[in-house]
């Protein structure tokens, strides 16, 4: 059967052994880097955008996760839903965050959505070192062991999903494992941040 086959191929000029590996091709040139040209629009100053995307009211949470010598947090306005199914959240954080590398590490984290009397709250994850959890009240959030804080209106435990990069801050996907509310700490309504200020919700 074999030669059979071999015979055929050398009456149509086939080859019956493995053609050498082409030479593989030069790599395209690199295209040049391309600088703002006399005339063009230059970036949009910092002050500027952080003072109009301000006029964008968000919510605020603050994003916990477990670790040693003991857990981390940090306070959050980038935070949104992302899908329904799969269940997905995202929040965004600086690359220069101290905080964030723990989360990372522990590949966990729990949103925590802040009720309007918890200004103060967020004031102290705000800060840059120190022990953010001293005085504050919390416990095991249920799928990650996330520190949930106490009191506040709804909380969404996760695991991280993926990570990805955008400019100077980072986007961090979670998957939803389990998430709350509590309805009495819902009454007052959410924490606002708006202009720089902190409001409340008046339906």
């Amino acid at each position: 059967m074999a030669a059979t086959a071999v015979r055929y191929l050398r009456s149509v000029g086939a080859p019956t052994t493995a053609a050498a590996p082409a030479t593989p091709a030069a790599p395209l040139p690199r295209p040049a880097l391309r600088a703002v040209r006399e005339g063009e629009r230059a970036p949009l100053d910092p002050a500027a955008f952080r003072s109009v995307l301000g006029h964008f009211a968000s919510g605020v949470t603050v994003i916990t996760a477990p670790g040693e010598p003991g857990p981390a947090g940090f306070a959050c306005q980038s935070f949104a839903s992302l899908s329904l199914d799969p269940p997905l959240v995202t929040f965004m954080v600086a690359r220069t965050s101290t905080t964030w590398p723990r989360i990372a590490r522990a590949g966990v984290f729990c949103v925590n959505v802040l009720g309007a009397e918890q200004g103060g709250l967020c004031r102290g994850f705000a800060v840059s070192g120190g022990d953010k959890f001293a005085g504050v009240s919390y416990g095991p959030a249920p799928a990650t062991g996330s520190p949930r804080l106490a009191d506040v209106p709804a909380w969404i435990d996760c695991t991280i999903q993926a990570v990805h990069t955008g400019g100077d801050h980072l986007i961090v996907v979670g998957r939803v494992e389990a998430l709350g509310t509590d309805p009495a700490a819902a009454e007052a309504g959410p924490l606002l941040f708006h202009r720089g200020a902190f409001g409340h919700f008046s339906p």
